[in-house]
């Protein structure tokens, strides 16, 4: 049986992850637009003359060529994509494991071979975000959302589960992974407030308070979907929240 034989000519893409692979190479996890996460084998992307060395590292928008059968393919060729610059570090230090964490979740829930090219303009517009130095919050909350969606785990944030009733932006309401928000008992814990939900459904949070609530609703959500895996940019994080508490 002859197998299909995938190729792709400069196409935008960001890498995940990668990993070595024999003595010179690196096996690559990457996003693209057009074909969605993929596998690729960089031939020589470890070797003292190798082009595509300093360019295979997260966060930077690349345009590349792969061609092979099968899950993984080889690639042949990879460049800066317009507009960025070359030398650049990609993300600030401070929002390195911002970064890192978005890689995580596209990685355990995306498909490979999926093509998400909505995700991949909105993930590439987050790590925008991140550059430009501003607080992460509101744009890692707007990324988890539109992630969701696009798995197919959107989230009702305007209307409640049993009643059908509008969210009163006064109200207090309990989030319930998987099925939607119901109307809180007074002081009921992990309540959140309804203007937080409208706002996070509207993509316009303006205050801490807002963010808070938004961040511990699409938790929930991200681990119904993460079906009890650890994130390990989790992990870490909160490793270095309790060192720096000491």
């Amino acid at each position: 049986m002859t197998r299909t034989l995938r190729r792709a000519e400069l196409t935008p893409a960001f890498v995940l992850h990668h990993r070595p692979y024999r003595d010179t190479s690196r096996i690559v996890e990457a996003f693209s637009r057009e074909q969605g996460r993929i596998t690729l084998f960089a031939r020589g992307a470890r070797g003292p003359k190798s082009r595509t060395a300093s360019l295979l590292r997260p966060f930077v928008p690349l345009l590349v060529s792969w061609r092979g059968h099968g899950e993984a393919a080889q690639l042949t060729a990879a460049e800066l994509a317009a507009g960025a610059l070359r030398g650049t570090p990609g993300l600030p230090s401070g929002c390195v494991m911002s970064g890192f964490y978005l890689n995580e979740l596209l990685l355990r829930l995306t498909t490979r071979d999926d093509p998400h090219p909505g995700l991949f303009d909105a993930y590439a517009a987050t790590l925008a975000a991140l550059a430009a130095g501003g607080a992460p919050e509101a744009p890692l909350r707007a990324f988890e959302r539109r992630l969701l969606e696009e798995l197919g785990y959107g989230v009702d944030l305007e209307t409640e589960l049993e009643s059908g009733r509008p969210i009163d932006p006064d109200g207090r309401y309990t989030y319930r992974a998987g099925e939607g928000v119901v109307r809180a008992v007074a002081d009921a814990p992990g309540a959140v407030a309804g203007r937080s939900l409208l706002g996070l459904a509207a993509g316009h949070l303006a205050s801490a308070s807002e963010l808070e609530d938004a961040r511990r609703v699409l938790r929930a959500a991200l681990d119904y979907c993460l079906e009890g895996r650890e994130l390990a940019t989790r992990a870490v994080a909160r490793a270095v929240a309790h060192k720096e508490r000491r």
